[in-house]
C-alpha cells in the first residue's frame, strides 16, 4: 500500500493499492521534487467519476506504467471534492493550456507547483488521436530534462494568465434589467426545442438556469419563452433514464441529447438543486407532477444519502460491481420472474422494457408511453399495478450489488440540501423535511466549525480542510432558506455571522468580489476566483445572492454594495454565456426587479399570524424577502432588522409590505394583504 492508505478521502483510498508511489497533496511531495529535481505529476479526480476509474484501471494499476511514473515523477493524487481550491487552480491552468478540462485531470508541474503541461484522461496506448500515457510520460520527462527553457516559458505564461484572473476588476458599466432580458434570449438560442435543455450531448441538468427561468415566470407569467424552456426541460428530464424511475433522484448527466443513457453516478448537489427546481416549478407552474418529482428526489436523499453522524453523503458511484449501470437496468425475464403478468405488462408499456434493450442489451427505465396507453394495455387499474410493480422491482434491486457511496459530508453541498428540504417542507407542508433541514443545519454549525473557522469535510468523526468560498456561501444560503421556512431567528443569526466571516476571509478589498480560498488558507501559486457555475453555484455569485437578501432583511446598504461589486465582476459575461451564470442571473434579476420586503409581526403561535404568513407565501413570490417575529421578542428583530419598529396593530398581528424599506400601511386582514401583494 502507498501513502494514500492513511487518508480519510474515499477517492484517495481507492488508489491506496496502486503500484504508483502516490503522495497526498502536501509539502512532503514538493520537497522531494525539489530535492531530486523531478517534475510533479498531479492527478485530480473524485470517487464517483467513471473515467477516473477507467484511467485508474488502465494505467495506475498497471505495474509497467506505474514503474515509469515512479521513475520519472513525484506523483500526487488529489480529491477535488476535498481540496476544491487546488482543483480550481489547476483546472484554470488546464483550460489555459488546452482550452478544455474535466476529470480525471492530469497536470504536470515544476517542483515549485507551477503547471506547464496538462490534459484530462489519457489511454494507456495511443488511440483516437490521444497519445498513450506511457508515451506522454516519457515525452514530458524528456522535455523537462532537456528543454528546461521551454518548460519555464510555458510555466511563466500560465502563471501570468492565472495572476490576470486573480486581478480581475468589476465592470464600471451599469447593471440593468436589459442584461437579464438578453440572457434569457440567448438561453433560447441554445435551447433544444425537442428534448429540452441546452446544447447537445452530453447533456447536463441545467439546474441554475432553470431556477432563473422559473423565478422570471413568477413575475412574468405571460413569458411564453421562459415557460416553454422550463416546462419542456423539466418534463423531459423527469421522463428520461437520467431520472431513477424506481427510487427517485437523478444521475449526473446524459451521454445523449434525449436524457436516456446516463453516467450513473448520483451526486448530492445535483439532487438538491433539482429538488428545489421541481419545488419551485410546482409553485410557479402548478400541477402535481413537479411536486411528485421533488418529493421523490428528497425522499431518495433521506433514505439513501443520510450520513450516520449527520448531514448527507456526497455521492454514489458511477460504476456498479456488476459493470456500468448493472444495478439500474432490467430485462423482460427479470419482470417475468418478479412481477404478476399484469404488473409486468404495465411496466413493459410504461417504461419501454424490450428484449433488445436500450443499453448494452438491457433496459434503462424511462417513461416510454403515457398513462392512457398503459390503461389501454392493462385496464383502468394501471396506476395501482405500476405502483405495486415499482415496489417489487425496488426491493429486488436492493438485493443487487450496489454502487459504492462516498460518505464524506461536504459543507457546501449540504447547504444546498438544507435549502431544498426547507423550501419543500414549507411549500408542501412536510414537517419531516423541515426536521431534516434543521438537523443538518445543526450538525454543520456544531461539528463543522472549529476554532471559529468553517471546515469543508466531515469524515470519520473529524472536520477537515478549511472551508472555501462556496462552503460559506452555500451554507449561508441554506440557513436563509431555512429561516424563511421556519422564521426561527437562530438560523438567520448564524447566516449573518457566516456572511460577515465570508466577507472578511474571501473578499477582495482592492478590486471587489471574492476569492475562492480564504486569506488564511495555504498559499498556492496563484489565488483563484470562482466565477462560473459548474455545476454547483459559483461561489462569487452565490455570495452576492445571499448578501443581497441579507441586505434587504437588515436594511444594510453596505452588504448590497459588496454584492453588486461581486456581480459586476461577471457583468460582461452573463448575457453572452447565460448557461454558465445562472446564479448570477438569479441575483441580478432579484436586484433589477426591485424586490419586496414583507414583515409580519405577531406571535408565531397565533393563528392570525399563521394566516398572514400563509397568504404571503402564496402571493409574495420567491423573490420577496420575508421576516416574521413576535414584536415582544427582541431576538427576532435583532436577527431581522426588517421587523424593527413595526408594531402590531391594536394588539393584532400585522403585515407590512415594503419596497426598499418604504412600507405601505400595515394590514391585519389576510385578504387585504393579498390585495397589497397582487398590486
Amino acid at each position: 500500500m502507498n501513502r494514500l492508505a492513511g487518508e480519510t478521502s474515499p477517492y484517495l483510498r481507492q488508489h491506496a493499492d496502486n503500484p504508483v508511489d502516490w503522495h497526498p497533496w502536501g509539502d512532503e511531495a514538493f520537497d522531494l521534487a525539489r530535492a531530486e529535481d523531478r517534475p510533479v505529476l498531479l492527478s485530480i479526480g473524485y470517487s464517483a467519476c467513471h473515467w477516473c476509474h477507467v484511467m485508474a484501471h488502465e494505467s495506475f494499476e498497471d505495474e509497467t506504467i506505474a514503474g515509469v511514473m515512479n521513475d520519472l515523477f513525484v506523483n500526487v493524487k488529489v480529491d477535488r471534492e476535498e481540496r476544491p481550491d487546488v482543483d480550481a487552480l489547476y483546472m484554470q491552468a488546464t483550460l489555459a493550456l488546452t482550452g478544455g478540462g474535466g476529470w480525471p485531470m492530469t497536470v504536470f508541474l515544476t517542483p515549485d507547483g507551477r503547471p506547464f503541461y496538462a490534459g484530462t484522461y489519457f489511454p494507456p496506448v495511443s488511440r483516437g488521436g490521444m497519445p498513450g500515457f506511457t508515451e506522454l510520460l516519457r515525452a514530458v520527462a524528456s522535455a523537462y530534462r532537456d528543454r528546461r527553457d521551454d518548460i519555464e516559458a510555458s510555466a511563466q505564461e500560465v502563471g501570468r494568465r492565472l495572476e490576470g484572473m486573480a486581478r480581475r476588476r468589476p465592470s464600471p458599466e451599469l447593471i440593468t434589467s436589459r442584461l437579464v432580458d438578453e440572457a434569457e434570449a440567448n438561453l433560447e438560442r441554445a435551447f433544444d426545442p425537442d428534448q429540452g435543455g441546452f446544447g447537445g450531448a452530453p447533456k447536463f441538468p441545467p439546474t441554475l438556469a432553470l431556477e432563473f427561468l422559473l423565478r422570471r415566470l413568477w413575475r412574468r407569467p405571460d413569458d411564453q419563452r421562459a415557460r416553454v424552456m422550463a416546462e419542456l426541460t423539466l418534463r423531459r428530464m423527469a421522463e428520461g433514464g437520467i431520472h431513477d424511475q424506481l427510487a427517485g433522484g437523478f444521475h449526473r448527466y446524459s451521454v445523449d441529447e434525449i436524457w436516456l443513457v446516463p453516467h450513473f453516478e448520483k451526486m448530492l448537489y445535483d439532487n438538491a438543486l433539482l429538488a428545489r427546481d421541481y419545488t419551485l416549478a410546482h409553485r410557479t407552474l402548478g400541477g402535481d407532477s413537479h411536486r411528485a418529482v421533488a418529493e421523490a428526489t428528497l425522499d431518495y436523499l433521506l433514505r439513501e444519502m443520510r450520513a450516520p453522524e449527520g448531514g448527507f453523503a456526497s455521492a454514489q458511484d458511477a460504476d456498479s460491481p456488476g459493470g456500468e449501470g448493472a444495478f439500474f437496468v432490467w430485462r423482460p425475464e427479470d419482470l417475468a420472474a418478479l412481477l404478476e403478468p399484469a404488473e409486468a405488462a404495465a411496466v413493459t408499456v410504461r417504461y419501454g422494457v424490450r428484449p433488445a434493450g436500450n443499453f448494452e442489451g438491457a433496459t434503462i427505465l424511462r417513461v416510454a408511453a403515457p398513462m392512457e396507453e398503459v390503461e389501454r394495455a392493462v385496464g383502468p387499474d394501471a396506476e395501482r399495478l405500476l405502483a405495486s410493480a415499482r415496489g417489487k422491482l425496488l426491493a429486488a434491486r436492493a438485493e443487487r450489488p450496489a454502487p459504492a457511496r462516498d460518505d464524506k459530508v461536504l459543507t457546501g453541498w449540504n447547504g444546498l440540501a438544507i435549502a431544498a428540504l426547507a423550501d419543500a417542507g414549507a411549500d408542501f407542508d412536510r414537517p419531516d423535511y423541515l426536521a431534516a433541514a434543521r438537523e443538518t443545519a445543526a450538525f454543520l454549525l456544531q461539528r463543522m466549525v472549529v476554532g471559529g473557522r468553517l471546515r469543508r469535510v466531515w469524515m470519520e468523526g473529524e472536520a477537515r480542510h478549511l472551508g472555501c468560498l462556496d462552503d460559506y456561501a452555500d451554507l449561508c444560503h441554506g440557513l436563509l432558506v431555512l429561516y424563511e421556512a421556519t422564521f426561527e431567528p437562530g438560523w438567520l443569526e448564524a447566516a449573518r455571522q457566516l456572511a460577515a466571516d465570508m466577507v472578511r476571509l474571501f473578499g477582495d478589498p482592492e478590486g471587489g468580489g471574492f476569492f475562492y480560498a480564504g486569506s488564511d488558507a495555504e498559499a498556492l501559486v496563484a489565488r483563484t476566483r470562482d466565477l462560473e457555475d459548474h455545476p454547483t453555484p459559483s461561489g462569487n455569485s452565490q455570495a452576492a445572492w445571499v448578501l443581497l437578501r441579507l441586505a434587504h432583511l437588515g436594511a444594510d446598504p453596505e452588504l448590497e454594495t459588496i454584492a453588486l461589486d461581486a456581480l459586476r465582476l461577471v457583468r460582461d459575461e452573463v448575457a453572452r454565456f447565460p448557461q454558465a451564470f445562472g446564479t448570477a442571473l438569479v441575483a441580478l434579476d432579484f436586484h433589477t426587479a426591485g424586490p419586496r420586503e414583507v414583515a409580519i409581526v405577531g406571535s408565531p403561535d397565533d393563528a392570525a399570524t399563521a394566516a398572514l404568513v400563509a397568504i404571503a407565501r402564496v402571493h409574495a413570490g420567491p423573490d420577496a424577502v420575508m421576516a416574521v417575529g413576535d414584536p415582544g421578542d427582541p431576538r427576532a428583530a435583532a436577527a431581522a432588522p426588517l421587523l424593527a419598529h413595526r408594531p402590531a396593530v391594536n394588539g393584532a398581528p400585522a403585515a407590512y409590505v415594503c419596497e426598499r424599506f418604504v412600507c405601505a400601511a400595515p394590514v391585519t386582514d389576510p385578504e387585504a394583504l393579498a390585495a397589497q401583494l397582487r398590486r
